[in-house]
């Protein structure tokens, strides 16, 4: 049995149970599923998400940059915003509701605490 695998992250989501054992879940349209544990993934944003911000209750959400640019605001600070681009990285700390506004065409990396987000 092989025991190291291959992962497309344009086509699965990496799911970090709470005893650190990794699974993968198929893309699916729509909001990333939710999941008991941290949700990995990497997503291209053509444009701003459908929703008027998230917010994420288990813990800290970490955006990472790989293409393009996005700004990001939160509720405690709405007129401080933050420009992220290709190899910026930003802390979304638990409880925060935001919003990420697409700048340019971005491809970035999400590790999401899950299960209790939710949008508006």
């Amino acid at each position: 049995m092989n025991k190291i695998l291959a992962v497309d992250t344009s086509k699965f989501m990496i799911n970090i149970g709470h005893d650190f054992s990794i699974t993968t879940s198929a893309i699916k349209p729509g909001p990333p599923e939710t999941f008991d544990g941290l949700n990995v993934g990497q997503v291209t944003l053509a444009s701003d998400p459908p929703h008027n911000g998230e917010i994420h209750l288990d813990g800290d959400e970490l955006l990472f940059v790989i293409s393009g640019s996005v700004r990001v605001t939160g509720d405690s600070n709405p007129a401080r915003c933050l420009d992220l681009a290709a190899g910026d990285t930003c802390i979304i700390k638990k409880g925060e509701w935001h919003k990420v506004h697409v700048l340019e065409e971005t491809r970035l990396i999400y590790i999401t605490p899950g299960p209790n987000n939710d949008h508006r």
